[in-house]
C-alpha cells in the first residue's frame, strides 16, 4: 500500500538559532505544542541526538481527552534538519532554513489511516502555527 506524504510549512520571524530552540527545548515545547487552546502540553522530554527520545502529552483542557506522542531520532543535523520515527512507525522530517533572517521550517510526514488526510494536515499545521505565534510573541 502506496503511503500517504503530507506537508506543512511555515516561516518564522526569527533566526535559525532561536527557533531551533524554542523548537526542541521541554519548557518551550510545552507552550506550543497543542492544535487548539482548549489543549495543552503538561509535559515534555527530549533526547535531541540520533536515536534519542522525543515524549510530550497532550490533553484537553477540561480532561476529556488525552495521548502521549513518543518519537526516536534518526537524523538530527544541528539548526538544520530532524528526522524520526514515531512509535506506530510512521516518518516525519523536519528542515529549518534561514531566509533573511526569518526561519522556513518544513515538515513532511506520513499519514496515519486512521484519520481523514485533511484533518491530519490541518492538526499538525495548528501546532505548527502555534509553534510561529509563540516563538514570534517571546
Amino acid at each position: 500500500m502506496d503511503k500517504t506524504i503530507i506537508t506543512i510549512e511555515v516561516q518564522v520571524a526569527a533566526p535559525v538559532q532561536k527557533v531551533w530552540d524554542y523548537y526542541n527545548k521541554p519548557q518551550h515545547i510545552t507552550q506550543w505544542n497543542f492544535a487548539h487552546e482548549s489543549w495543552q502540553c503538561p509535559s515534555a522530554e527530549n533526547d535531541l541526538r540520533a536515536g534519542g527520545k522525543l515524549k510530550s502529552r497532550m490533553e484537553a483542557k477540561d480532561g476529556s481527552f488525552g495521548f502521549d506522542f513518543e518519537a526516536t531520532y534518526d537524523e538530527v543535523i544541528d539548526h538544520k534538519r530532524i528526522v524520526y520515527t514515531i512509535a506506530d512507525g510512521r516518518k516525519v522530517e523536519t528542515d529549518f532554513a534561514e531566509v533573511g533572517g526569518k526561519t522556513r521550517i518544513v515538515t513532511v510526514f506520513e499519514a496515519e489511516s486512521e484519520n481523514p488526510v485533511e484533518m491530519q494536515k490541518g492538526g499538525w499545521q495548528a501546532i505548527l502555527d502555534n509553534f510561529k505565534k509563540y516563538t514570534e510573541a517571546n
